[in-house]
């Protein structure tokens, strides 16, 4: 009984697969915040673009 008990606990602390998965979840949530972040910048530079636009429109 011992030896099995041994020999489960043996296979379950060789088994990494939960760890790669809380990488692959770590590695996949910065790069969800990076594209955020690059999606906000660029919103707000095609904002600009299109003030400057309505500006010199608006000048005419």
């Amino acid at each position: 009984m011992r030896d099995r008990m041994a020999g489960a606990l043996g296979a379950l602390h060789r088994d990494e697969g939960g760890a790669a998965m809380v990488e692959y979840a770590i590695v996949t949530a910065v790069i969800a915040v990076v594209a955020l972040t690059a999606a906000q910048a660029l919103g707000t530079a095609v904002t600009d673009v299109f003030d400057d636009i309505t500006a010199a429109l608006q000048g005419i």
